[in-house]
Order: structure tokens, then C-alpha cells, then sequence
């Protein structure tokens, strides 16, 4: 790249403030000619910090903080809600610290690889994308092996590593952003052709939901294929072909619930949690999820003084943490979690649109990807929790207990992080 800012930057780092009508172009694409839709946040601050060294630049600290709010308020309600484990029969050979200990070693692991992944260039993750997804599948397949992986519950999901049971499912949603990413790099110029375009990544798409059915784990294929999905719509697949391929999966979502008996328990309970038929059922987990927000009232119980997560609630730390947080923060602290969660998925949405107006289209699709795999993880956990939608057993980014799921939240926001220091050394006539 040479040493003077492209036009693209140029124009993204002269560009005025536009005010209350840049807030409103979030919601609308701008339609003028040879423009893209970003609001460039930063603008102002860029400009009065034209002669700062590149290497001082950074990044956005304020979503960094955000991310550490959402690990320390998590590592408080994993250690409320699993305290009084302990007392349980079932776990009685556990310390009443045990899981915020393995909370604590799953933040520092996760750390150290964020760490790690934000020295990578975003170049070198398009280069790696295919490679990393090769090695997705692999471990997909692994995990099926009875010697090799883990069985909970029924479920086929984690690999046994010593500190932490690896889960590949949620490595399948980072690399997935990062293989459609490079993809739609690509497969630019033939966007508009179905074959060439669209189908060689509804294969890649159809295996790893064949691998994660196989465990089974529907709602990770469900995030992945909105990830995918999403990252096409974004990166110019024509409309005929989104509303094709996502009316195919659709199809496919419903055929699957249809044909498994107890994925249809699930969502009758969830239409009547309550009656008898459901109520110590299918539907035992939502209704004292049910009962613990309505026992939370406005400001709650009292941190700590939930009685549902005394053993009434089953996976209160992991899929029904929103829960205990309305039991014990009330409507207040529920309101406060949708919030900073809407704020953050807007903020990674901003930084991707930036990479995309300074011509880092892979990092902004990337950006863009991850900002859809945590937007709709939290949106499904916080629906279930409140009864909005189908119970179905996703965690709360950021939030919830799992060591698999901490880190992979983390290397993906060093990630988004690494494309904004490279967006603010563009706007600055840096090189990357």
C-alpha cells in the first residue's frame, strides 16, 4: 500500500460532521451514487489529531470498557447463581466457589488469546480463513468420536482440555464470519450469479449444520447460518438470491422441529408452559424463569437473594443467567443489559461500515459478522429468558459460565478491535 492515503481515506477522514442526520443514516443507506452508507464517529477527533503518531492512535477504548463491564457483571451473577450448588446432592464434591473459579481461569486463558489475536493483521485472518475452517470441521468431526468427546446431557458438544471443555460449535461461529468474510471478497465480481456465487458457501453452510445437528446443537446452526446469511445480504448478494436461500433454510428450520419429537415438545411447552402437561415437562425451565422475573418486580430482590437459582432453575449460570439477573436487578437491570447490548452490536455495526469506507471490505464484513453473531445470540437468550421465544440453549455473551464461549466472545471483540486500530491508522495517512 503506498505511504499516501487512498481517496476513500481521504474523503473519510475530511468528511463533516453530519450530526442528527449521520444518526439517522445508521438506519438508512444512503442511496447517492458512489457513497456507502458510514457514519464515521470518530471524525472530529480524527481531524484535531492529525499530527499524533500512528503507533499512539490505539483504539476505541470505550468499547473495550463496555466488554469489561459485561465479563466483571457476568463473573458476579455466575458466582451468585452457582454458590449455593453445592448443596445440591448432585454436585455435593464441589467447593461453593467451584465455578467462579473456573470462571476466573476461563477469563485469564481468554485474555491472554485476545491478547495474542490482536497482533494479527486483518489481512492475515482473510489468508487463514479457509485454513481455520478446514480445522472447524475437523473438530466437528473430533468431537463425535466417543474417546474423544464429551457427552452432557445427551449432547455430543466438548472436547476435554484440562482448564476448560473446548466446545467447537462456538469456534464454528467466529471462523464462519471469517470464512463468508473472504468469500464475498472473492466472489465480488460474480455476486450476481447464483452457482458461482451463492452455492459453494450454502455447501460449506449445509456441512457444518449436517456436523452440528449430529451433536445435536441446533441453536449453534442457527447463529452460524445467520452469520452467513447476514454477511451475504451485506456483502451485495442480489435480493433474489438472499430471500431463495434464506427461504431454503426456512424450510429446512422447520422441517427439522417437525420431524423430532421432542424439538416439538419444546415448542408446545413453550405455548403453554404452564399446564400440567408441560408445566414439570418441557416447560419446567421456562416457568421458573417466568417466576424469578416476576419475582424481581421493578428494582429486585437484591443481588444475591434469588430463591429460583436455589435449585429450582436448572442452568441458571449458563442458558437462564437473564433470569436470575431480573429476579435479583428487577426490570431495571434487565432494561439496563438490552441497552448495553443494543449499544455494543451498534458500535461493532459503525467499525465495520468504517472498514468498508476505507476499503477493508473483508474487515468490515467480518466486523459486520460478529456484530450479528452476538446481536442474535443475546436477543434468542434474552427472548427465552422472557418467555418471548422457544426454549433453546444459548448462552449470554459475555455473561454466561463457559469457558468455550468466554473465549472465543473475546478473541472475536480483539478482533474488531484490530480492524478499528487499522481504520484509525488509514484515516491518519498510515499504511498497513
Amino acid at each position: 500500500m503506498s505511504r499516501q492515503p487512498s481517496a476513500a481515506a481521504s474523503a473519510a477522514r475530511n468528511a463533516p460532521h453530519a450530526g442528527w442526520q449521520g444518526w439517522l443514516g445508521w438506519w438508512r443507506a444512503d442511496t447517492t451514487a458512489g457513497e456507502l452508507p458510514v457514519r464515521l464517529a470518530s471524525v472530529d477527533h480524527a481531524r484535531s489529531r492529525h499530527h499524533t503518531a500512528v503507533r499512539e492512535l490505539g483504539f476505541d477504548q470505550v468499547l473495550l470498557w463496555v466488554v469489561v463491564a459485561l465479563l466483571c457483571w457476568g463473573l458476579v451473577m455466575v458466582y451468585s447463581s452457582t454458590i449455593a450448588m453445592p448443596d445440591n446432592p448432585r454436585f455435593r464434591n464441589l467447593e461453593h466457589e467451584h465455578f467462579l473459579i473456573r470462571h476466573l481461569i476461563a477469563l485469564g486463558v481468554a485474555t491472554v488469546a485476545a491478547l495474542l489475536a490482536f497482533q494479527v493483521p486483518m489481512k492475515r485472518w482473510q489468508e487463514w480463513s479457509p485454513w481455520l475452517l478446514a480445522g472447524t470441521v475437523v473438530l466437528l468431526i473430533a468431537v463425535l468420536i466417543p474417546f474423544i468427546g464429551r457427552e452432557v446431557n445427551g449432547a455430543r458438544r466438548w472436547i476435554p482440555l484440562g482448564l476448560m471443555n473446548f466446545q467447537p460449535s462456538e469456534l464454528a461461529k467466529l471462523t464462519i464470519a471469517m470464512y463468508a468474510a473472504g468469500y464475498m471478497v472473492r466472489r465480488m465480481e460474480v455476486k450476481e450469479r447464483f452457482f458461482r456465487a451463492v452455492l459453494p458457501m450454502c455447501v460449506a453452510l449445509g456441512l457444518l449444520g449436517v456436523l452440528l445437528l449430529m451433536q445435536p446443537d441446533m441453536g449453534a446452526f442457527m447463529v452460524i447460518a445467520v452469520i452467513a446469511m447476514g454477511i451475504l445480504f451485506l456483502g451485495g448478494v442480489s435480493a433474489r438470491m438472499f430471500f431463495l436461500v434464506s427461504g431454503l433454510l426456512v424450510c429446512v428450520f422447520a422441517l427439522l422441529i417437525m420431524s423430532s419429537p421432542w424439538r416439538r415438545e419444546r415448542v408446545f411447552a413453550y405455548l403453554d408452559p404452564f399446564s400440567v402437561e408441560h408445566a414439570l415437562g418441557k416447560g419446567y425451565q421456562l416457568t421458573h424463569s417466568l417466576i424469578a422475573l416476576g419475582r424481581g418486580e421493578w428494582f429486585g430482590v437484591g443481588l444475591g437473594a434469588s430463591i429460583e437459582k436455589l435449585h429450582w432453575l436448572p442452568e441458571a449460570h449458563t442458558d437462564f443467567l437473564l433470569a436470575v439477573i431480573g429476579e435479583e436487578l428487577g426490570l431495571v437491570g434487565v432494561l439496563l443489559l438490552i441497552a448495553v447490548f443494543w449499544w455494543l452490536v451498534r458500535r461493532l455495526m459503525q467499525i465495520g461500515r468504517q472498514s468498508i469506507a476505507l476499503e477493508q471490505v473483508f474487515a468490515g464484513l467480518m466486523v459486520q459478522g460478529i456484530a450479528l453473531w452476538i446481536g442474535f445470540q443475546a436477543f434468542i437468550h434474552i427472548g427465552v429468558n422472557l418467555g418471548a421465544l422457544p426454549t433453546k440453549g444459548l448462552t449470554l455473551p459475555f455473561m454466561s459460565f463457559g469457558g468455550s464461549a468466554i473465549l472465543l466472545n473475546l478473541i472475536a471483540i480483539a478482533i474488531v478491535l484490530r480492524a478499528d486500530h487499522e481504520n484509525r491508522k488509514l484515516m491518519h495517512g498510515g499504511r498497513l
